[in-house]
């Protein structure tokens, strides 16, 4: 039998190929063509008003921060409430922007506390960071009550809930911006690129002029008028090299169409993990997810005692889990945090995350199950 990995993203070989064939013959492979054709595709799906591709969600968390605080006036050391147990790019996202990371503490959703983020709220507040663990929603209803009892901006960091829907809707109409990823491993894969999502038109304007260096005009559009090259435009910000292409997108147009079909079969797997688990229950804590709450389930993670010892006993069957995330206090630049957030500590040292690979079978959740339950009950 292979290696069981963490991830390995199945994609559509040939529907792909085509897409990008078009790509090549078209001789255009940049911003345009394709982007334009998968944000279109993207606001059909979400239903949100705006999106804007991107070369990664990283770049967009930082520019929906960035503009976020120009467009309201924050100041430097405006703080912005956040989750530890988040991949990096979320809380640099603050940093680069120069304001404070103010970490709540999570529950077991995974997700921020709703009772946490209200003990963190000072006159220095200006938004919070949501990030939707493993596809969870978490209390995202509640964080947006929040926000509205205090005239806080939301920023849904979305980078695993790509088709999570609650009660029957994409979220996110309710957030002042939601940033997808499409990275390498996630559910709509691509090589690497993510989608911003702005409420405001105004803000969608300025955030495709911030990703093409400042430039107000980009060269697809220039294209355009009368079938020439107009090379006149002005630079309006000082702005980054965040766009997306063509071939990216021409991936992502392609697993967009089986994006609700591959995540039933994650609530699948998820299913099979819990009910060969289910005698475990003692031993396990599993996230805990609303019943209205269809997720994506990008990840799925169980909390047990001796993790690491865990973790090398599956290696050593050949199955390689991971972990979502080391709590962020840990990293030097967020120690001023240090003992804040008790049950992201213990989450960051007791959690795993189970393969979720497309290719994985019931026979392979068996083995996975069988090694655990034979750590547990040694």
């Amino acid at each position: 039998m292979s290696a069981i990995q963490l991830f390995k993203a199945k994609y559509e070989v040939e529907e792909c190929l085509e897409e990008i064939r078009e790509c090549l013959l078209a001789g255009w492979t940049g911003m345009g063509f394709k982007t334009v054709k998968f944000e279109e595709a993207w606001k059909t799906y979400t239903g949100l008003p705006f999106a804007h591709y991107l070369n990664s969600s990283t770049i967009g968390l930082y520019l929906a921060v960035d503009i976020l605080k120009e467009h309201y006036g924050w100041k430097d050391d405006d703080e912005i409430i956040t989750t530890p147990i988040t991949f990096v790019s979320s809380n640099h996202a603050i940093l680069k922007s120069h304001m404070k990371a103010v970490f709540a503490d999570i529950d077991d959703t995974m997700c921020l506390n709703p009772e946490s983020v209200r003990e963190h709220i000072t006159d220095r507040t200006r938004a919070v960071m949501y990030v939707g663990i493993g596809g969870n929603m978490g209390h995202y209803s509640e964080i947006v009550e929040i926000c509205r009892e205090h005239g806080l901006e939301l920023i849904l960091d979305a980078a695993h809930m790509a088709g999570t829907r609650y009660k029957g809707e994409i979220p996110g109409r309710e957030a002042s911006v939601v940033v997808y990823s499409f990275q390498a491993v996630k559910n709509l894969p691509t090589a690497d690129s993510g989608m911003i999502c702005f409420k405001d038109g105004r803000l969608d304007e300025i955030v495709r002029k911030k990703t093409w260096l400042g430039i107000n005009k980009d060269t697809y559009a220039r294209t355009q008028n009368m079938g020439n090259y107009k090379w006149k435009y002005d630079v309006e910000y000082v702005g980054e090299k965040g766009h997306g292409n063509s071939v990216m997108a021409a991936i992502g147009l392609v697993q967009l169409k089986y994006l609700d079909r591959d995540n039933a079969y994650r609530r699948q797997l998820a299913a099979w993990y819990q009910e060969e688990l289910a005698e475990c229950t003692d031993k396990i804590k599993f996230v805990r997810i609303e019943e209205a709450c269809e997720s994506s389930f990008h990840l799925f993670q169980i909390c047990v005692e001796n993790r690491d010892a865990l973790m090398l006993e599956l290696n050593a069957a050949e199955i390689y889990p991971g972990v979502h995330y080391a709590s962020n206090i840990n990293y030097k630049m967020y120690s001023y945090a240090k003992g804040s957030c008790p049950y992201s500590d213990y989450v960051s040292d007791h959690t795993i995350s189970l393969p979720m690979n497309m290719y994985i079978t019931y026979e392979d959740i068996k083995k996975v199950c069988q090694v655990i339950k034979h750590f547990l009950n040694r």
